[in-house]
């Protein structure tokens, strides 16, 4: 493809991508596919010679389009919001198209410097203190770096904490093994948080002690503190502690006024996970859920997530760069340069050594949608999340199971876990609406998060309908089964029993139950008893079948 080509096909390109999301409702929310769909519609082997562009984006739409989970639909209501907008796609483009590495400052000075002033923006309109910025006065230690996912900056935030804790350890022991001050460290999170702790504490080979939240789903201090205790009794070190500001079941808040405290008096570091709540803290209504974020050592969010930018894109803080970099250093000869005493190089940021050129589209994404802009992004995603809450609320066959406080709402049919499993199984199937599941305090419940950037009301409303109706579905259906349970486990049934049971059925329930054994319907009986010794031959044959053991 030459230059002139590539004109041609950027400007297609970008009509195919207008055209898909302006379209997109009218495709089915998830793939109706089996895995392993695509091995039988792709070739075995790679073409010998190039093809034609026009037949590889044929295949696009014949071939890929049909296994594609629509994240920007307007029915995609599980998991968070995946990130995306115009601005955002045009930087990852001008990025992709300077095809710079900039794991340095000398590799890509622009890079490197866009970088730290977008988190320092971003760490502005969020309200993090000044310690975590890296302009805030010239003897800063603090400041920001782009990761590739919330999991990584927990990660890079508990080897940071582990390398500092050994070293620590190692002025008190000198002549003791690393491995062995290793096998004594702890760290701490609660039950809510997500999973990529635990992940992060395998790959670090440390003792993570998992602890119950409160009725709110809220780590509180007191139980990190009794934790604590009982391990230091126990000849333990605590090195790390990971709060969560916007759990991912069901955006639950960790008390960080009353943790940050604890953690400080352990010497423990305080990491900070909002990967999804962090980002509606550039709004003012929303800043009093980080009382207590001036104990934090380390904070993340994703605006991957929840500020319009395209994954990936997680934006992580620390109070003091050095000692997070200590952890990560590795600094061979042809990666020094003359400016590294006075520049910052991101390859000591993190694990990987290459980076993309990723500050762009963050930048894109604040300089044209303004501040403001982005606020009322999030207000609108709160306020159909809220409007979504009054609608579960107002039926009675419904509970609310979540404090709804951003764009997440969870609900559930009062009922057993397993009639909220169909439900939800019932409406992923049908292509008409995408979910997923959550369980708190023990209980089955769905999740329904504002996804769309667009999002309106009569996205809530039609959503509601569908749930509402595949609900009067499901319980009409229940109500059917529960009443038609009859002792019929053997040829030996008593048919007085069945015949009294069939005449106190109603008679849309009795249809019912003749329409799933199939059995016919006739316009005269000269014998009712005989036409119900029937109908009970034919439920007892199908229980039979059903149950050949």
């Amino acid at each position: 493809m030459d230059s002139e080509e590539f004109r041609q096909r950027g400007r297609e390109m970008v009509d195919y991508i207008i055209e898909y999301m302006e379209t997109l409702g009218e495709r089915r929310v998830t793939p109706s596919i089996e895995p392993g769909y695509l091995r039988e519609l792709i070739p075995k082997n790679a073409p010998n010679k190039g093809e034609k562009w026009k037949e590889i984006m044929s295949d696009v739409e014949t071939k890929i389009m049909p296994g594609v989970a629509h994240w920007q639909h307007p029915r995609f209501h599980a998991y968070f919001p995946s990130g995306n907008s115009f601005p955002s796609i045009l930087g990852d483009m001008l990025s992709d198209g300077i095809g710079a590495i900039g794991f340095s400052w000398a590799a890509s000075p622009a890079c490197t410097e866009l970088e730290t002033i977008v988190l320092d923006w971003l760490g502005q309109m969020i309200g993090l203190p000044q310690e975590f910025l890296s302009f805030s006065d010239g003897n800063s230690k603090g400041g920001g770096v782009m990761q590739s996912s919330a999991s990584e900056c927990v990660l890079v935030s508990l080897l940071a904490a582990r390398a500092q804790k050994i070293k620590e350890l190692k002025v008190v022991h000198p002549f003791t093994e690393d491995g062995v001050l290793l096998s004594k460290l702890v760290a701490y999170c609660s039950r809510e948080a997500h999973s990529c702790v635990e992940k992060a504490a395998m790959i670090a080979f440390t003792k993570l002690r998992i602890l119950e939240a409160d009725e709110d789903l809220s780590l509180r201090g007191a139980t990190l503190a009794k934790a604590i205790e009982e391990d230091r009794a126990l000849g333990l070190v605590p090195f790390f502690v990971s709060a969560t500001l916007g759990t991912t079941s069901c955006v639950s808040f960790d008390n960080l006024a009353e943790i940050g405290p604890v953690a400080k008096e352990a010497g423990a570091w305080l990491h900070v996970d909002a990967a999804y709540a962090g980002n509606a803290f550039i709004c003012p209504e929303f800043k009093y859920l980080m009382e207590g974020i001036e104990y934090a050592t380390s904070f993340n969010t994703n605006p991957n997530k929840w500020l319009l930018t395209n994954f990936d894109c997680s934006t992580m803080w620390v109070k003091d760069r050095f000692k997070l970099t200590q952890a990560m250093v590795v600094d061979p000869l042809y990666l020094q340069h003359s400016h590294s005493d006075k520049a910052i190089d991101y390859r000591h940021w993190g694990i990987p050594l290459s980076r993309r050129f990723r500050a762009l589209k963050l930048w894109f994404v604040i300089r044209n949608y303004g501040v403001e802009g982005l606020q009322n992004y999030i207000r609108q995603h709160c306020r159909l999340a809220k409007r979504f809450e009054l609608l579960v609320k107002a039926d009675e066959r419904f509970e609310v199971c979540n404090n709804v406080r951003m764009g997440l709402v969870c609900f559930r049919v009062k009922g057993e876990d397993q009639l909220n499993r169909k439900l939800l199984s019932k409406i992923n199937a049908s292509g008409k609406l995408h979910m997923v599941p959550a369980c708190i305090h023990g209980r089955f419940v769905i999740r329904f998060c504002v996804c769309a950037q667009d999002a309106k009301d009569s996205d809530i409303e039609y959503a509601w309908k569908v749930i509402s109706d595949f609900a009067t579905e499901l319980l009409d259906d229940e109500s059917v089964d529960e009443k038609s349970q009859i002792k019929l486990t053997n040829e030996e049934a008593n048919d007085e029993e069945f015949v009294q049971h069939v005449g106190n059925l109603e008679i849309s329930e009795l249809i019912d139950l003749m329409e799933k054994v199939q059995f016919p319907m006739q316009k005269n009986h000269s014998k009712p008893g005989s036409w119900f010794k029937q109908l009970g031959t034919r439920v007892r044959r199908m229980v039979k079948n059903s149950n050949p053991h």
